[in-house]
């Protein structure tokens, strides 16, 4: 009786174009008698699950939880984008649905359920099937080729897919425990695949533990911080070499020594090192590059830019030592000839050949949409240099050059030259060298009259949508003064 008076309301709510409050009602409905909820499970329309799903879980009915992963009847269950912070009690119960699968032994290519994705990252299932809210909103999204993964390639596959991402750091959480236990007790009934990783000081134990359960092949982005001796990173290289589906790699924090090896350790050490990098020339599918903090050799760095297979899409380079050597590597790459995004940040460039990176920029000129050169000791000579490659430019949408030592007449130089980029929509400009004193304070007034007239050039060509002036970072109150079409001072000097 309560299924056909729930059946009913869900059929009046779609006929009469109502506002979804009779599902609503038809849902807390069925919350109301768990054991009923769940007997009618195999019986209920399709369309009343993701509703159902999401107050069971808001409301924590761990039970209905595990019965309806169990009968869940779409290709793919995204349960992670509705968890807003590890839960483990949640976790056991989807995974008990997940164990009731393969307990009864039902062949999985007559269950509809494919993929179980834990990962906490926006799903568009949850927005195609409107009811009640939950928050189920996270960060991050999903690409449409993810998306496209998710409901056409996985489900190709005979065992059911469990897809989530991990952030291992010095020790397991709870939530990350309980999942690699449960994984390693089904490894062989459930295809495991982690798509991105942060390894952060995370022990090597670790490494080895989570490595023995799920295959490198999967991961597509890898966040790869530690200090890490060389020794560990060349045990680590094995498997990042298998890593063949890599998209996205980060780098930090890891260094080597820079210097000529003189004895037989650094000789080692040296070794460790170039076969790390080596591996890098099996990642066929590698767009884009980040690297922060990270002091190789300029043999290593040369090696580093031999070693790419693909053309990449980014390259972000932040606070690392580089040299002309680095720079010619660099620029003279032929994989970095189709950048759309090109980060330079605390690369020290003042006292290097510019004509390398404006060979650089020309060779990208008609892909480049993103330039960051900030706090990069460019001076007016350097600037100057560039401006024939920047003009030529035109898909640029967003640049930066804070922190840069910059006279007025080359910064209109600058100016003049981007006026003529319609495409661009962020744009931040470092305060010219003339309004700092000779101790490099800020002239409140110089910097007040000099930005307006510099916008002006902007604007007398085109209207400008976002643009900054800012001051270096005041090393009291760590803010800047800024002018975006008016002036606001750091705390210091408001």
């Amino acid at each position: 009786k309560e299924y056909k008076r729930v059946r009913g309301a869900l059929q009046v709510s779609q006929s009469v174009g109502a506002p979804f409050t009779l599902l609503e009602l038809a849902v807390k409905s069925l919350l109301r008698n768990e054991a009923l909820a769940i007997s009618t499970l195999q019986k209920l329309p399709m369309e009343l699950f993701p509703s159902l799903f999401k107050e069971a879980f808001k409301s924590r009915h761990m039970k209905i939880l595990t019965a309806m992963v169990a009968e869940w009847p779409f290709s793919c269950l995204p349960v992670g984008a509705l968890m807003q912070v590890p839960d483990v009690v949640i976790l056991q119960a989807v995974l008990d649905g997940v164990d009731m699968l393969l307990i009864q032994n039902v062949h999985l290519r007559k269950s509809k359920l494919r993929v179980l994705d834990l990962r906490n990252v926006h799903h568009v299932f949850w927005d195609a099937w409107p009811g009640i809210e939950c928050g189920e909103s996270s960060t991050g999204t999903l690409s449409k080729e993810q998306t496209g993964n998710c409901l056409n390639r996985y489900a190709l596959r005979q065992l059911l897919k469990v897809v989530t991402d991990f952030d291992l750091r010095t020790h397991l959480n709870e939530q990350q425990a309980y999942l690699l236990q449960w994984a390693q007790q089904q490894k062989g009934s459930v295809r495991l695949c982690c798509m991105k990783v942060t390894i952060c000081d995370t022990p090597m134990k670790i490494i080895k533990m989570f490595f023995s359960i799920f295959q490198p092949c999967y991961i597509e982005e890898l966040e790869l911080s530690t200090g890490w001796t060389p020794a560990a990173l060349s045990c680590f290289a094995r498997c990042f070499g298998q890593m063949r589906n890599l998209r996205k790699l980060h780098l930090a924090r890891i260094y080597v020594n820079t210097k000529k090896a003189v004895n037989s350790l650094e000789d080692i050490e040296e070794k460790y090192t170039a076969r790390l990098i080596s591996q890098i020339s099996k990642l066929n599918c590698l767009q884009h590059l980040f690297i922060n903090g990270v002091y190789f050799s300029s043999e290593h760095m040369k090696q580093l830019f031999r070693c790419l297979k693909s053309p990449l899409e980014s390259l972000s380079i932040k606070l690392s030592e580089f040299s002309q050597s680095d720079l010619e590597h660099l620029c003279r790459c032929q994989r970095l000839f189709q950048l759309k995004h090109l980060t330079l940040c605390g690369v020290v460039l003042f006292n290097l050949c510019p004509a390398l990176l404006q060979f650089l920029l020309e060779n990208v000129a008609a892909t480049l949409q993103i330039l960051e050169l900030e706090d990069c000791g460019i001076g007016d000579s350097q600037l100057s240099a560039l401006l024939p490659a920047l003009s030529q430019c035109l898909q640029l949408t967003r640049v930066n050059f804070y922190d840069n030592v910059i006279s007025i007449s080359v910064l209109m130089d600058l100016l003049q030259i981007l006026a003529n980029l319609s495409k661009l929509t962020e744009e931040f400009y470092p305060a010219p060298m003339e309004c700092y004193d000779d101790l490099g304070n800020v002239q409140v007034n110089k910097f007040a009259s000099v930005c307006p007239d510099l916008l002006d050039i902007l604007r007398a060509k085109r209207q400008p949508i976002r643009v900054t002036f800012a001051t270096d970072i005041c090393l009291k109150c760590h803010q800047r003064c800024v002018f975006d079409g008016k002036t606001r001072l750091c705390h210091c000097l408001s």
